[in-house]
């Protein structure tokens, strides 16, 4: 009797773990790369920030992406390929086989609401857009190192209220270093 119990106690656990990894699996989180993530992960600056910087960027990518489900545009793709810099056939190149998510109509009024109440710069093919797409589509976490505009604390309420009043989804604005962990997965 106390072997049936025993088995079946994990004959359980092990039908819990099973579960959990089905739902790892099927709800992973959604990631927007924005520009400035390719861009740093093929970074040749020798300033210690912008080494520390490039390190971050090589270790999520390495280690961490596929713990999510990531996508990127084709604002993002353009303006890397605008870019006149040393890597740039790797940095677009490291964009390949990612989902890209289409620019709709609603989302450049999206991008004009932001810009109208000074949510992002006057720039309509910029950060503006980059929180925009994130925003529409539901990603999770929005990906940069533009830690003036977008991964900025003092912003966030702002955005925070913006995408409340427009009814949007408000994505968590991070950079790699915050997604280094296994916790949020």
């Amino acid at each position: 009797m106390i072997r049936r119990r025993s088995f079946c106690k994990l004959k359980l656990s092990l039908q819990k773990a099973k579960y959990k990894i089905i739902i790892k699996l099927y709800m992973k989180k959604k990631v927007y790369i924005e520009t400035t993530i390719p861009s740093f992960y093929y970074e040749i600056r020798k300033e210690p920030e912008m080494i520390a910087r490039r390190n971050w960027s090589r270790e999520w990518w390495d280690n961490y992406k596929d713990y999510y489900i990531i996508a990127t545009s084709e604002p993002v793709l353009d303006e890397l390929s605008r870019g006149d810099y040393p890597n740039k056939d790797n940095i677009i190149s490291l964009l390949e086989n990612i989902e890209l998510l289409s620019v709709e109509d609603e989302i450049i009024e999206i991008v004009e609401t932001y810009i109208r109440y000074k949510v992002m710069p006057n720039d309509p093919v910029g950060d503006a857009l980059h929180l925009s797409l994130a925003s529409y589509y539901k990603c999770d976490f929005l990906l940069t190192w533009n830690c003036n505009h977008l991964a900025n604390a003092n912003k966030f309420d702002h955005i925070r209220r913006i995408n409340t009043m427009l009814g949007l989804f408000v994505p968590s604005l991070v950079t790699p270093l915050e997604l280094l962990s296994m916790e949020d997965v």
